[in-house]
């Protein structure tokens, strides 16, 4: 017998947290289902017949929809990670996850762990059951990525659509499609099916350790969607709320009326922070174009947009982060 034969296929942590990929639907051609509503067991016994080359290893952290996504199920979901990271008989993480805030998790993963061992979202557009569902695909994809050498050192991953991102690129770009995933500002970093994967470019981030200590806990951080005709009275609701922090999801470049600009200069002199961000789909938003952050203390989110700026500002916080300039330069990092 060859010693491929005998040799023992990878073990994964298969994390699961709920979603569509977790989804229940009454009718193979209904437009409604259940985000979340088969347990992480009836997925994977859904995979068995898929003849997968890893050896799963099934633990539920949630059985939700991502929209509920949020600190006790980060929190726990970060703990079991980190444990998985340290155990050397766990080869890669799969975290099985909605869609809709895949990137914010990802995100938050990707600044808070080290660049070590695969940790791999996945998620499905389609629930279990639906006419052209994705989920054992992705799934099958994931196993694939998470299992494979190179795709170490490249920080947390997200596969949808026979497609790999960068947690820090990646971005839901379409409510329903198949493929409702971007990166931006780079695109996908490889391309794989259950038999093929094909990186376009070597790991860069081997041995990196975590950029910030996971916290206690995260601050209030509120998203403000500029729009045209609107006031400052929405900003003083949420610094009456008590947010620590606003990311201005702006038009344009990040631009807002010149009332809400004002407003927002005031919450930087009372020390809540400000980024601008943009509501468009793509693009970066420079400091001092339209906007003179300079004078109003504004941070620029440069390639982040308002999901993942709002992470990163609550990272930040979180960790006693409060000085503009080194705001800034962690959003130049991206």
């Amino acid at each position: 017998m060859s010693a491929k034969s005998n040799a023992r296929p990878p073990r994964l942590l298969v994390l699961g947290t709920g979603g569509t990929i977790a989804g229940s639907t009454a009718s193979a051609t209904g437009g409604s289902y259940a985000a979340g509503g088969l347990s992480l067991e009836v997925t994977l016994s859904d995979l068995a017949g898929l003849d997968l080359a890893a050896e799963l290893i099934a633990k539920p952290v949630a059985q939700i929809g991502s929209q509920d996504m949020g600190w006790e199920v980060w929190d726990a979901l970060h703990k079991e990670v980190r444990m998985a990271q340290d155990d050397p008989e766990i080869a890669g993480i799969i975290v099985t996850h909605g869609t809709d805030t895949a990137e914010e998790t990802a995100y938050l993963l990707d600044l808070t762990l080290a660049a070590g061992k695969p940790i791999v979202l996945v998620g499905a557009m389609r629930p279990a059951g639906a006419v052209g569902a994705d989920g054992m695909r992705n799934f099958a994809n994931a196993v694939h990525v998470a299992s494979h050498p190179d795709a170490n050192g490249r920080g947390p991953l997200l596969v949808m659509g026979d497609t790999v991102f960068a947690a820090k690129d990646v971005r839901k770009a379409a409510t329903s499609n198949i493929d409702a995933f971007k990166g931006y500002p780079r695109g996908p970093i490889a391309r794989v099916t259950p038999s093929s994967l094909d990186w376009f470019g070597g790991a860069t981030r081997i041995g990196e350790a975590a950029r910030y200590a996971w916290p206690e806990a995260l601050p209030r951080v509120a998203i403000l969607t500029a729009g045209a005709g609107m006031d400052a009275e929405p900003v003083r609701a949420l610094l009456n709320i008590g947010c620590k922090g606003i990311v201005l999801a702006g038009l344009g470049q990040g631009n807002a009326p010149g009332s809400v600009l004002n407003a927002l200069n005031q919450a930087v002199e009372n020390g809540v922070p400000v980024v601008r961000s943009s509501r468009v789909d793509e693009g970066l938003v420079d400091r001092n174009v339209e906007v003179d952050d300079n004078a109003y203390g504004f941070v620029a989110a440069r390639a982040l947009g308002p999901a993942k700026a709002r992470i990163l500002l609550m990272v930040l916080i979180a960790n006693g982060v409060t000085d503009l300039n080194e705001i800034q330069s962690a959003f130049d990092r991206g």
